[in-house]
């Protein structure tokens, strides 16, 4: 992490990884500051971890969120009404820029509804974005001038990647140690490229220009030392 740099982990509804896979998660990284929206707090606590904020309506956390909410001090709940013009997991992400996190990185959110999906996905299109999405799959934003690389472990098989245009463009990447180099495809909105593979694990993608999404498995960058993103700060 760059110095200056401040990491924030929000903990949202729906399917992400298995607790031990969360605590390795949060365990990693340094000084990150935790949060929950609404029922994420479920998923924070099952991982041992105890959010510095639980934020949201609360409609989610069910009979018993009254007594799970009074293990918290009354600072550490940031309370909404349930109409309101943001969901949960926007009062959350703004909640942490607004404590000076540099980066944020969203855990859950998998499956349930399909409007909710694209509600996550639709925060990775706005100008200021979160990093990184765990659900069943781990995903990152990638910001030209940048490049994402994972470095293969020893005797490991191949993994997948999806690559997918953000923003407005334009978009122009390169890449290496993929089957199907990136170079030269006609990005635009609309445009992807799905089920690439780098045989052996290993690989490097460079965003020359524009914002790009990619998709990987979560169980093959769990440890996130793989990871390294130069330059992709916002």
């Amino acid at each position: 992490m760059a110095k200056g740099d401040r990491l924030g982990i929000i903990f949202i509804g729906g399917e992400g990884p298995e607790p031990e896979q969360c605590r390795i998660l949060v365990e990693e990284q340094e000084t990150p500051l935790v949060a929950a929206a609404d029922s994420g707090l479920f998923a924070a606590e099952a991982a041992g971890m105890r959010p510095r904020w639980i934020i949201g309506d609360m409609d989610s956390l069910g009979s018993g969120g009254t007594a799970r909410l009074a293990a918290y001090g009354a600072d550490q709940i940031l309370r909404y009404p349930p109409d309101k013009d943001y969901t949960d997991t926007e009062l959350a992400v703004s909640a942490l820029w607004e404590r000076g996190c540099t980066r944020i990185w969203l855990v859950g959110g998998g499956g349930g509804r399909v409007d909710h999906l694209f509600a996550i996905r639709a925060l990775f299109e706005r100008e200021k974005t979160p990093e990184r999405w765990i659900s069943r799959d781990d995903i990152w934003r990638l910001e030209g001038p940048g490049e994402f690389t994972r470095v293969s472990r020893p005797g490991e098989g191949d993994c997948p990647v999806s690559v997918f245009p953000l923003g407005t463009g334009p978009w122009k990447a390169e890449s290496s140690g993929l089957a199907w180099p990136l170079a030269g495809l006609p990005w635009s909105r609309g445009f992807f490229g799905i089920s690439n593979t780098a045989p052996g694990g290993g690989f490097t993608i460079r965003a020359i220009e524009g914002r790009f999404m990619l998709i990987l498995p979560f169980s093959l960058c769990l440890y996130s030392p793989d990871v390294s993103l130069p330059g992709n700060n916002l």
